[in-house]
């Protein structure tokens, strides 16, 4: 089978790709990282197989899907880190879905799937399940925003609203937490276990006791002498993890590796 795979992260194209040349039907004949010249080289030579990430900025993976010829419809899996809304829809559909990290087993059971979904092709309605699929992801989408959660909190002597996606640090302080944004910092009333709760849709990873970090906003990766990790977010605040936290922290990162096994 042709794979084209659609992503804007290297790093995530690059993960896709390796499993690809693992396995020996499958040929990648294209990668992506701009959703336009992907749709254009697809329209020109359509693939047997599309590798779709849902989450891109200049144009979703939904609206790739849509722009799509019926008639030269290629099996689609999408992938996701953090659309969770999506699963249920996807463990119905004619399309399967990889949750990032995903590991060689989960790749495997996906290429499992396509293979059945191509052996099975003559007699399959992959336009109509598709459509299906979209409309699904496409209402769990506005509901999700729609229901995007907020927390007040307090900078000087101001409250303000914040949107919990956009807080990249989460440390505690005594009876409070403290929220950072960039260069912004801001107190709220609360344990650290209760802002996890609050912060549960987000991509969190606990680093210590005292501090969990949305790795949506991490920018680089290092290691101090002693093993532990020094993260620097977007908004250039730098966050080391515990001791006691080190191998959790490591298990997660080695989830993200990109090496053949």
């Amino acid at each position: 089978m042709d794979v084209i795979i659609v992503d804007d992260e290297p790093a995530a194209r690059r993960a896709v790709r390796e499993c690809c040349e693992r396995e020996p039907d499958l040929s990648v004949v294209g990668e992506y990282g701009d959703p336009g010249a992907a749709l254009t080289a697809i329209r020109v030579k359509p693939p047997q197989l599309l590798f779709l990430d849902i989450q891109m900025d200049s144009m979703t993976g939904m609206e790739l899907a849509r722009a799509l010829d019926p008639v030269t419809l290629p099996l689609i899996v999408f992938v996701t880190a953090y659309d969770h809304y999506a699963l249920e829809a996807f463990e119905v559909s004619a399309v399967d879905y990889l949750l990032k990290p995903f590991d060689d087993a989960r790749f495997r059971a996906t290429i499992a799937r396509v293979r059945r979904r191509q052996e099975a092709a003559q007699g399959f309605d992959r336009q109509g399940a598709l459509t299906t699929l979209l409309e699904q992801l496409e209402s769990r989408a506005r509901a999700r925003a729609e229901g995007q959660p907020r927390v007040l909190a307090e900078a000087g002597s101001r409250m303000h609203m914040l949107d919990v996606s956009q807080v990249e640090v989460v440390e505690a302080d005594r009876n409070y937490v403290r929220l950072i944004i960039g260069r912004d910092s801001f107190h709220a009333r609360s344990t650290l276990q209760q802002a996890e709760k609050s912060f549960q849709q987000q991509q969190m990873l606990r680093i210590s006791r005292s501090c969990l970090i949305n790795m949506r906003h991490v920018k680089e990766i290092s290691r101090t002498p002693r093993g532990d990790f020094i993260l620097v977010m977007a908004g250039g605040t730098t966050v080391t993890s515990s001791e006691g936290y080190r191998e959790p922290v490591r298990q997660y990162f080695e989830r993200l590796k990109l090496a053949p096994a």
